[in-house]
């Protein structure tokens, strides 16, 4: 085992496990949430109901409650202190774009709504982005992540793991007998200036209930530690932005006398930002210098879906869920750009050049799991089997043209472009899986195997139309017709209920996708082309992980160790050499080899039960470290988070609390060296950092609750990786890529 990860846990099993911790004592039922954490419920990790003491590999769970006291408005402060697990961001214009999880992130991460997976992500050249930040955080009663390849459960898109949202039921909030729910919460946080309002309504009773949540958006910029406010390239402060966001959830559940629950649901949201890109400006004296550009930004995502879980009593089948859902996303990016001719600085021939990018994808997908569970001599059977369908239509097109202000003359050539064109061809995307579980247990309860595995079909149709004919000439575009298998095997071995040891072993897979298959443009005039590649293999890995946990009335603890071996990477638009015409020629490949391996812990501890005097306090905190390399090019991984630590204090009571929660950050100076001979600069190496917030709630009437936090307390500066990863050494504004300084939020809750 390398250093890092027997250093995590030595040092996580001497804090966690005195004598007094493997004691198999009943609970004291204090109130903190610190003490359920291995209790909580997670059903993405198996597709059952399981503890998270359950589950043979390391997963987490954040619910509503640690939502709102963290006052979470983006799917960044979700995860702000989850161990292994990250969020990439653009500094200058569109914002947050998708999880990295233990290094992997983009569409090797599964990001699902009740099961249904989010669009996959999409992005090329400057002015064409699509992200995966579709979901508001207020509809969510829990957030289930996995780390590590799950696709003996979900196929191709969990390469890396899964991010799983479960939005709320009519049941979250009918309690003791309550018929209606009506609630308004509004928050403000000073780091963006965003105001936020959502209003909650749910009614019904057992038989029929109803839950409707609408939030509303608007805000600003995210705020960094930049210092330059010039409008050209020279700025470090961000770009003036304007953000609005709508969301909604309703959903109608209606459960039959023998238990059949069926249930609607409509949910989407859209979202859009207005940025002025002032750090776009050039200051050309001589040549061609932009003026002004202007980014008009929208995204949206509209869910329909259907579903039943239906109880039966034969003796083959104990229950059947099944669910049927349409869903549509679309980002459309509009750009406006002044530029004008330089000579000595006096400007002329001034120009205007109009871009539009659009991305689409419409699902139409079912899922059917079925459920049974018997007694087979002294092994106990808890057997999951099901199919998944879907098919994907996914379209993209840029289009644009420039006009010229003096003569008013229009063109569609904006080079390298002769608008509109297509990055790849319009693509139906057909998958259908079938996969088995069985969760075994034998040993009297104290050993839990769990086998598990998936067979996926893949296919890609693409089909050749005119505008990507017209940009790819004599290019056809191929099909994929692809079948994965994909196995896991997890154990679990109990030494007493509050303590257990459990390993797994698990293969992942990952289709080639529509645009590295199809991916297509040439300029000649630029000398270049990039070409189809119908030969790409799937990216494959195995995984082994192992680790331990353990809770008693002092606390609990989760440590965890991984190595992980992924072939065939898929590299995109790599340079393969030159053409006939002359023409550099660039293709998407397969990379030999990747190798990712580290080390995760979580605990907490009741400070209560070691001294009178400490009743009320905890402490909760987490450890990641993790090592990256790419072993065709004998090269880190830039990908790879730094090491980090989170350590948290708190002091709860019934109607009032408070938590400090530092971070600490290691340096990432693990990168490749670059190439300064060829003009490739080194990758900016972030300086270690740490920081400290604090986070207080207050509950002064019985409907009535307030919140409030101060994060960086100290005003440091430093650079979050999911944002920073992409900078070189040679940056002249390394500070537009700082995270915020000090920042406070405020939030209200009125329940009626």
């Amino acid at each position: 085992m390398p250093f890092p990860q027997r250093r995590a846990l030595v040092g996580a099993l001497s804090l966690l496990l005195p004598g007094a911790a493997l004691a198999d004592a009943e609970r004291t039922g204090y109130p903190l949430d610190i003490l359920t954490e291995l209790d909580r419920i997670i059903v993405s990790a198996t597709l059952n109901e399981r503890a998270v003491r359950d589950v043979a590999s390391d997963v987490s769970v954040i619910d509503a409650v640690e939502i709102d006291r963290r006052q979470a408005q983006d799917i960044a402060e979700l995860v702000r202190y989850e161990p292994g697990v990250s969020v990439t961001a653009s500094a200058t214009r569109f914002g947050l774009g998708g999880f990295r999880i233990r290094g992997l992130g983009g569409d090797r991460v599964r990001i699902e709504v009740d099961g249904i997976p989010i669009p996959d992500e999409f992005a090329i050249g400057s002015f064409s982005n699509a992200g995966r930040d579709l979901v508001d955080v207020d509809a969510l009663k829990r957030v289930e992540i996995i780390r590590g390849a799950a696709s003996s459960l979900y196929g191709s898109d969990a390469l890396g793991g899964v991010v799983s949202f479960v939005t709320k039921d009519p049941s979250d909030y009918l309690v003791d007998g309550d018929s209606v729910y009506v609630a308004g919460k509004a928050q403000y946080a000073s780091v963006n200036r965003q105001a936020s309002l959502t209003g909650s309504f749910a009614g019904g009773n057992a038989a029929n209930g109803i839950v409707v949540v609408a939030t509303h958006r608007d805000g600003h910029a995210t705020d960094n530690q930049g210092s330059v406010d010039s409008d050209n390239a020279t700025r470090t402060r961000p770009n003036p932005q304007q953000t609005e966001s709508n969301a909604l959830l309703a959903k109608y559940v209606h459960t039959a006398e023998g238990g059949r629950v069926d249930r609607i649901t409509l949910d989407g949201e859209k979202a859009s930002i207005d940025t002025d890109a002032l750090s776009a400006r050039t200051l050309t004296v001589n040549g061609t210098r932009t003026t002004s550009l202007l980014g008009d930004d929208s995204r949206s995502r509209q869910r329909l879906s259907f579903g039943q879980e239906i109880p039966f009593g034969a003796g083959w089948l104990d229950s059947l869920d099944w669910k049927a859902y349409v869903q549509h996303s679309e980002t459309r990016q509009d750009t406006v750009e002044d530029r004008s001719t330089a000579t000595g600085g006096v400007l002329t021939n001034p120009v205007q050049r109009h871009r539009r990018f659009d991305y689409e994808q419409r699902v139409v997908g079912t899922e059917l799991t079925a459920r049974r569970q018997w007694t087979g001599g002294a092994i106990e059977h808890a057997v999951t089997w099901g199919l998944d369908l879907s098919r994907t239509r996914t379209q993209e097109q840029r289009d644009g043209f420039q006009l010229n202000l003096t003569s008013g003359a229009s063109t569609p050539n904006i080079p390298p472009d002769a608008f509109p064109v297509r990055d790849f061809p319009i693509t139906e995307t057909t998958t259908a899986a079938l996969f088995a579980q069985d969760e075994m247990t034998l040993a009297d309860g104290r050993l839990s195997l769990i086998p598990a595995i998936r067979v996926d079909s893949y296919r890609l149709d693409p089909r050749n139309d005119a505008i990507f004919a017209a940009d790819n000439p004599g290019i056809e575009p191929e099909g994929l017709d692809e079948l994965g298998w994909s196995p896991k095997l997890g154990a679990i071995w109990r030494f007493s209920d509050r303590f257990n040891a459990f390993a797994q072993y698990a293969q992942g897979f990952r289709a080639p996708p529509f645009d590295d298959v199809n991916i297509g443009f040439t300029n000649i005039a630029f000398g270049y082309t990039a070409i189809p590649n119908p030969d790409l293999k799937p990216e494959k890995s195995r995984g082994l992980e192992v680790g331990l946990r353990g809770s008693a009335d002092v606390g609990w603890f989760s440590v965890s160790t991984y190595a992980n071996r992924y072939r065939d990477f898929i590299e995109s638009l790599a340079f393969v050499g030159i053409n006939d015409d002359g023409l550099m020629v660039f293709q998407s490949r397969n990379l030999n080899r990747v190798r990712i391996r580290g080390a995760e812990a979580r605990y907490g501890v009741n400070l209560g039960t070691l001294a009178d005097a400490l009743q009320g306090f905890s402490i909760k905190g987490s450890f990641a470290t993790a090592r990256g390399d790419d072993e065709t090019a004998d090269e880190p991984l830039v990908s790879i988070d730094p090491r980090k630590a989170v350590l948290g204090l708190a002091y709860d009571r019934e109607r009032w609390g408070a938590e400090l929660v530092g971070s600490f950050v290691d340096r990432k100076d693990r990168l490749p060296s670059g190439d300064p001979a060829n003009g490739v600069a080194a990758p900016f190496a972030a300086p270690g950092y740490s920081t400290l917030d604090l986070y207080l709630r207050w509950q002064p009437l019985d409907r009535l609750e307030l919140f409030a936090a101060v994060t960086n307390l100290a005003d440091r500066t430093y650079w979050n990786w999911g944002m920073a990863s992409g900078l070189t050494s040679t940056s002249s504004v390394l500070d537009r890529y700082t995270a915020p300084g000090r920042a406070g939020s405020f939030g209200i809750r009125a329940t009626f």
